[in-house]
């Protein structure tokens, strides 16, 4: 293949130009706020898991609460309408006098205990509601850090994607003057040498596989015309040769 030197020359622009927009779309991808935000996602998920614990106990002693409570209100109102029965005095035989006073006293000690049981529920409640504020005061915290890191990432990438969209379009200006065949075999190689398709040829070493090239291969470099479009015989990349060649 041939193609004038300039245009060769020109193909040096177009890499310089791609490599930039592969550093761009590194850094891109490199923001230190993705890693934050992967970080601050673990801990969301992580307190939501805990906060969704923590609610669950707090309804699950409210229902043991209003449960423990209605039971002291039956033992209350059966003690209650025992207490007037042996005040009304209408209970005059001794061993139902007797069955009653024990139904009475056995009643307040249940009630006793019922309560207990009230308190101890009430205790749980309150230390599992205690625990979901935390929980929620600390989702609130998370989640204004992930938005502070989202907005952030998102400034980052919009500033870069500009800055892409601006190399791209001078690389389509500088791609357009060099001839179609030439771009063709560039981009190719490109694609294939991991984003690198030429190379200039500067102090007899190849700039994309830094190999300096040995006497048989500059006496072939040398012999070629200007106009041809030679390649490293190392990497295979189209090797552009300039003033600093070294020939």
């Amino acid at each position: 293949m041939n193609a004038a030197p300039a245009d060769q020359i020109r193909l040096l622009d177009v890499q310089d130009l791609d490599v930039r927009l592969q550093q761009l779309a590194h850094k891109k991808k490199s923001l230190p706020e993705h890693a934050e935000l992967e970080s601050l996602g673990k801990d969301l998920t992580q307190l939501r898991d805990l906060h969704v614990a923590a609610t669950t106990e707090e309804s699950d002693c409210s229902r043991e609460q209003t449960k423990a409570e209605q039971d002291v209100d039956q033992v209350r109102q059966r003690a209650a309408r025992d207490q007037k029965r042996l005040d009304s005095g209408t209970v005059s035989s001794p061993k139902d006098l007797e069955n009653l006073q024990r139904e009475i006293a056995s009643l307040a000690k249940r009630q006793g205990d019922l309560e207990d049981v009230v308190l101890e529920v009430m205790e749980r409640r309150e230390s599992a509601q205690e625990r979901v504020s935390e929980l929620t005061d600390r989702l609130a915290s998370v989640q204004a850090k992930i938005d502070d890191a989202t907005a952030r990432r998102d400034q980052a990438a919009g500033e870069l994607d500009t800055e892409a969209t601006s190399v791209t379009k001078e690389r389509e200006v500088v791609a357009a003057s060099i001839p179609a065949d030439l771009l063709k075999l560039y981009d190719k190689l490109r694609e294939k040498e991991g984003g690198v398709g030429a190379a200039k040829l500067f102090q007899r070493r190849c700039e994309g596989c830094r190999l300096e090239l040995n006497i048989t291969e500059l006496n072939e470099v040398r012999a070629a015309a200007p106009d041809a479009v030679v390649r490293c015989e190392n990497c295979h990349r189209i090797l552009v040769r300039t003033s600093e060649s070294g020939l």
